[in-house]
């Protein structure tokens, strides 16, 4: 199957795969538009961990973003396996440049190697960094995002992917968890990199995990699909009694791809 996807396909397949699972819920013809989005975002997302200096990160989002410009404002398309496909998907959806914009600055908080000083700074940061691409996405669908709750299923999707990305990020010597949760709670955040949790951790994560919006209801199937993902993670991890270092936190949910057709009906 990998041979006959495209190349925004096999970046949104290799190096997202939740959302690539998401796009099977979206018409064949829109597909890769949404992959063009995904591998855009898949390429901005990942500037903290492909650079070795701050510097050099702004750098590589002002590309992002100067190429966005191009795109926008003299119709000029730089030669990249990425941009040539998401300017097509620009002109033909109509996508408002201002997303674009928001979601490439939301990325340069991730390298200020800071903490969200609370949980006010965690939903921000997941708010910025997920509805902007939500919202393009519903717009390539040809759906009216501003009758859906395109914001609350975002932070939702954030939330449950930044609780199970705890362990990756620790590695790379990075917390998108409130630092004012974490001294409550007696969690040192170098023990934290260390990877050495220690028992107020699960609280930490349970604190945050109960920040999740229930009860949310949409017509659109694609917005049913990435509720219902992260609420397939959310129950996965209390299941786990919060510890998001459980070995099985890394092997997918039980019953997944039926859970998540289920979630959609």
């Amino acid at each position: 199957m990998t041979s006959k996807l495209s190349y925004c396909g096999q970046v949104v397949k290799a190096q997202d795969p939740d959302r690539f699972w998401l796009s099977m819920f979206a018409p064949a013809e829109r597909r890769e538009a949404l992959w063009a989005l995904f591998a855009f975002n898949a390429e901005i997302a990942k500037t903290r961990a492909v650079v070795s200096e701050t510097q050099l990160g702004l750098i590589r989002l002002q590309w992002w973003r100067e190429a966005i410009a191009k795109i926008y404002d003299s119709g000029v398309v730089l030669e990249h396996e990425v941009i040539k496909p998401l300017a097509a998907a620009i002109r033909a959806h109509d996508l408002p440049r201002d997303l674009f914009e928001t979601l490439i600055y939301a990325r340069e908080f991730d390298l200020e190697d800071v903490l969200p000083g609370n949980i006010e700074g965690l939903l921000n940061y997941a708010d910025f960094t997920s509805t902007p691409l939500l919202t393009l996405a519903m717009r390539v669908l040809g759906e009216n995002g501003d009758a859906e709750p395109v914001r609350p299923i975002a932070v939702n999707y954030a939330l449950a992917g930044i609780l199970r990305a705890v362990p990756y990020f620790a590695r790379e010597r990075r917390c998108l968890l409130p630092e004012d949760w974490l001294k409550t709670h007696g969690q040192s955040v170098n023990k934290l990199y260390e990877l050495k949790p220690t028992e107020g951790l699960p609280k930490v994560i349970e604190a945050v995990w109960a920040q999740k919006i229930e009860g949310i209801r949409s017509e659109s199937q694609f917005l049913r699909a990435a509720n219902g993902l992260a609420l397939i993670y959310f129950r996965q991890i209390k299941g786990l009694k919060f510890d998001v270092f459980h070995p099985r936190l890394t092997q997918p949910p039980a019953l997944k791809a039926l859970r998540l057709l289920l979630s959609t009906m």
